[in-house]
């Protein structure tokens, strides 16, 4: 089949874009307000995007908390997800006022940043302190904002010392989850290894 992707005219119940590029690692972005309450929110459009130097980027289809507090701090913290705390990151996606603190709500323990003071996830198996680079307006067919672009330089990588073996992190043993579409999702178990040609 082949559809135009502007009209989206896939005639399906459900927009098969999501499906498709997929499995997307989840950012779990956690972040501090102005006036210091955190916020936690999964993002599953997100993704590493240079090697030296790091950055990564998330996108959101709505302003929310997240995006708001990025603007005023410039900082954020991208928390990666195991298969082990599926549950509580799916608790932290619910939509709740500004003043929660999604880390309480959903029962996660924080750990401080070392270069930012936004908090952790304490046992996420790795974790990106990032500050602010850009934040893009992605606007629709008629001009109106309809997402954002959160590009963010990584300034301080944790690494739970349980997935270093023998000087390489073990990505596998992690366990991550990732996102398909509608509300599926897929954790990665098994790693294999293909050399580039000389």
């Amino acid at each position: 089949m082949f559809y135009d992707a502007v009209r989206n005219d896939h005639g399906f119940a459900n927009d098969p874009f999501k499906a498709l590029v997929a499995p997307r690692p989840v950012g779990w972005i956690s972040t501090l307000s102005e006036t210091g309450t955190a916020n936690l929110a999964p993002y599953s459009y997100f993704n590493a995007f240079s090697q030296g130097p790091h950055y990564v980027a998330f996108g959101s289809g709505d302003y929310k908390d997240t995006i708001r507090n990025v603007e005023a701090t410039r900082e954020f913290a991208v928390n990666l997800v195991s298969f082990a705390l599926r549950q509580d990151m799916n608790r932290s996606s619910a939509g709740v006022a500004s003043h929660v603190d999604e880390f309480e709500l959903a029962g996660i323990e924080k750990a401080p940043c070392q270069f930012i003071k936004v908090p952790r996830v304490a046992k996420s198996p790795a974790c990106l302190e990032c500050r602010l680079h850009q934040i893009m307006e992605l606007p629709d067919d008629e001009g109106q904002v309809a997402n954002w672009l959160v590009v963010g330089r990584v300034i301080g990588i944790h690494i739970d010392d349980q997935f270093i073996e023998s000087g390489r992190v073990n990505t596998a043993a992690m366990n991550l989850v990732a996102r398909l579409g509608y509300s599926e999702y897929a954790t990665v178990t098994e790693a294999w290894r293909m050399r580039r040609p000389e």
